[in-house]
């Protein structure tokens, strides 16, 4: 019996989400829609520029979003991250305490530096924009991947993030290696389509022969593929991956089980903020998948619940909206 039902690394960032005007874009010089690195001075720039009472503040980062969504659903799952020894840093390290996750950080033995923050800028048409300064999660490394916790789980989820600096792909590729020498099933999200476009070399490494989950948006399904229509993309998927996801916003999803393609219908709402819709999704069908669902099943479970998320600011859920949920999948 495995203690956790994932596994997940990625870039620990403090999620700072505001709401902004396309004039916000236009006067500060932000590129709509996309994740954008920049430094610590520009980040501190844009601060200075938004309105801070009216932010919302919580640990983050894509792979944090989705172990904090497994354990929500009731699943048991950790976190390889890195954080620094700073009030943001304490703040991330209670944060995941908080949402039931266990992790590598020892809020006693944090390094010096500056933990990562993510600035979600969120306009009117839902439609979600960061700019991300990594601090300290630019030195994720070998030794932030906890190697017993990976051989105790049943699956591990990687973040595609993480590709952009060569010791977080070592640490991409190491954690992989760790699973598969033990039979540890291996998940990876693309999470964002920037990423495939500047670091396609970098995902063909970690990918190897094959992962045994992918999840992907349209987008970066066909970036990644070289195809430009997802039809095709999604047959050249099935070299990278045995089985995989492909999200389609407000048209749902389409799930590839080994064998068959699955559609998921989509739920219909109100979208405010699509900020953390692919971090739920992968997180509500990871807890599927590890908890006895069938992968039709575990799609539906996911729309359901980033239908929820995308009708709402902020990318996560109260605690009794997931028991809520399971429940109308489980009625």
């Amino acid at each position: 019996m495995k203690k956790y039902d994932v596994v997940g690394i990625g870039n620990a960032l403090v999620d700072i989400e505001f709401k902004v005007t396309d004039q916000f874009f236009e006067e500060n010089g932000v590129e709509k829609g996309l994740m954008t690195l920049v430094d610590e001075k520009r980040q501190n720039a844009l601060m200075k520029v938004v309105n801070t009472k009216e932010t919302k503040k919580q640990c983050g980062g894509s792979a944090g979003n989705t172990v904090i969504a497994v354990s929500q659903f009731g699943g048991n799952s950790y976190y390889c991250c890195k954080v620094a020894n700073d009030d943001l840093g304490q703040f991330f390290v209670e944060d995941l305490k908080n949402s039931g996750v266990d992790h590598n950080l020892d809020p006693n033995k944090l390094e010096p530096g500056i933990t990562g923050k993510c600035l979600v800028m969120v306009t009117s048409d839902a439609e979600r924009t960061m700019n991300t300064f990594l601090g300290i999660s630019q030195h994720f490394s070998t030794k932030d991947v906890n190697e017993w916790a990976i051989k105790d789980s049943k699956y591990l989820f990687i973040e595609g993030y993480l590709v952009t600096s060569t010791n977080s792909k070592e640490a991409m590729m190491h954690a992989k290696k760790i699973a598969e020498e033990n039979g540890v099933k291996v998940a990876l999200t693309f999470s964002d389509p920037a990423m495939v476009k500047y670091f396609k070399g970098a995902f063909d490494d970690v990918i190897g022969h094959s992962v045994d989950f992918l999840f992907a948006n349209e987008e970066e399904a066909m970036l990644y593929t070289g195809k430009d229509n997802l039809m095709e993309a999604r047959e050249e998927l099935k070299k990278a991956a045995k089985h995989f996801v492909i999200t389609q916003g407000k048209n749902g999803a389409m799930i590839f089980d080994g064998d068959t393609f699955i559609d998921i219908e989509p739920y219909e709402t109100t979208a405010v903020d699509s900020n953390g819709a692919g971090d739920m999704f992968a997180g509500a069908f990871m807890f599927g998948i590890t908890n006895g669902h069938s992968y039709a099943s575990s799609g539906k479970l996911a729309s359901m619940a980033s239908s929820k998320i995308v009708s709402q600011f902020g990318p996560r859920l109260i605690w009794h909206e997931a028991k809520e949920i399971l429940a109308r999948l489980n009625p």
